[in-house]
């Protein structure tokens, strides 16, 4: 695997982010993650419509609603509709549980709050209920995880002023909090803050050292970690991974990164800018210093990506893996080794069989290959992968698929 071995000098526990030089920004080629029986390393040759195919069992968690801002039926359409976005899983105490971002239309406008449902067997879900209230203008919420910690389940939430979270941090006032659900009460409730001016990606993870690891976007975008979380909910010490500037034609997102067997840190990123590829970066103390990330081979269509290491010893990744269907299919990639991915396939996600009344209407725009697919989030439970994702951005849904499926890609 070829790439950098730079360092990045943490010379303060601020967030501080150093411009690389025009010989730090190169690669000889990108960093092979994804590497294909037929295509091999070559993701221009990936032949999307000979991919193998997982099916599997389908449901609706939280369907699509008009907003508050309704047009005749006759004229409505995605605009018109709540949004529904950010889902997150947990199997916790006999049940699953899915948090969303529930908003009056697309998207992050004030007023948007935290939902979320409950189900036995992750297909049948319950009636959606808040975590969070509704909050009163200017305020909002975005859904940022459920997370087991001590025992007790917290729902995380980016809280923040006005449309959107990204702005000057002094109009936006973003900072990271936690509620915490109280099984006697049968409700949410606030249990404190994390970090300020921060908004997640995925739930914490514990390192090797026992402390937790997530990472933190502040309202520039710029991209660090925080570390700690085990003394109290709010003992985290934040170190710098990348800046918006510091790689040149790279725009850093929404990150995922796991802890490999020699105890470093993989991470692959999404990119907001035109290479249409994951970039790479490792960290080898605990996520305290990064190498700059480069570009990798693997193909994704700007959008949120998800991982998760199962119990039958392999690696997958769910992501947009085909920029020239933008968001409107969904991938699954799996690794052996926790580094290489070496088969693909698409998701056979179908059609919802119905929808309600109100939006009947918008039949077509929520039919397979049409509808956009996005921000997977995937839990493993009783022999299968539960992928809960949205579709277009204004129903949530579910896609439950078998191990065993998976199991036979690797036998190919």
């Amino acid at each position: 695997m070829k790439h950098l071995l730079l360092t990045l000098t943490v010379l303060s526990l601020t967030t501080s982010f150093p411009t690389l030089s025009a010989a730090e920004e190169k690669t000889e080629q990108p960093v092979p993650v994804l590497n294909l029986p037929d295509s091999g390393t070559d993701a221009a040759e990936i032949d999307y419509q000979k991919l193998p195919v997982l099916i599997g069992a389908h449901a609706i968690i939280n369907a699509a609603a008009p907003g508050p801002y309704p047009r005749k039926s006759s004229d409505i359409d995605l605009r018109d509709l709540r949004l529904n976005l950010h889902n997150y899983l947990i199997y916790h105490a006999g049940k699953f549980w899915c948090i969303w971002s529930d908003g009056p239309r697309i998207e992050d406008e004030p007023t948007q709050e935290i939902k979320y449902a409950t189900s036995v067997d992750g297909v049948q879900w319950s009636k959606a209920k808040s975590v969070t209230g509704t909050p009163e203008k200017p305020h909002a919420f975005i859904a940022r995880g459920l997370w087991l910690r001590d025992g007790q389940l917290l729902a995380l939430a980016a809280k923040y002023q006005g449309h959107g979270a990204f702005g000057p941090q002094d109009k936006k006032h973003l900072e990271l909090i936690a509620y915490r659900w109280e099984p006697k009460q049968d409700k949410w409730v606030y249990e404190g803050q994390l970090y300020d001016n921060a908004i997640n990606n995925f739930p914490p993870q514990k390192l090797p050292s026992n402390n937790w690891i997530l990472t933190r976007r502040d309202s520039r975008f710029n991209v660090s970690v925080l570390v700690g979380g085990v003394k109290s909910l709010g003992d985290w010490k934040s170190f710098p991974v990348v800046g918006v500037q510091q790689v040149k034609g790279f725009r850093p997102d929404e990150p995922i990164f796991w802890v490999l067997p020699d105890k470093s840190l993989y991470a692959l990123f999404r990119d907001n800018g035109n290479s249409q590829r994951l970039f790479f970066s490792t960290s080898n103390d605990e996520g305290r210093s990064w190498e700059p990330p480069v570009i990798s081979n693997f193909p994704n269509a700007k959008s949120k990506l998800f991982s998760l290491a199962t119990s039958h010893g392999y690696r997958v990744l769910v992501l947009n893996a085909h920029p020239k269907v933008n968001r409107r299919e969904l991938y699954l990639a799996v690794s052996p080794d926790n580094k290489t991915f070496t088969r693909l396939a698409k998701l056979e996600i179908p059609s919802p069989a119905e929808l309600p009344e109100e939006v009947a209407s918008l039949k077509k725009e929520f039919r397979a290959g049409i509808a956009s697919l996005q921000y997977p989030h995937v839990i493993e439970h009783g022999g299968y992968l539960f992928i809960a994702f949205s579709r277009n951005k204004v129903q949530t849904e579910v896609f439950r698929v078998k191990l065993s499926d998976i199991d036979a890609l690797l036998s190919e």
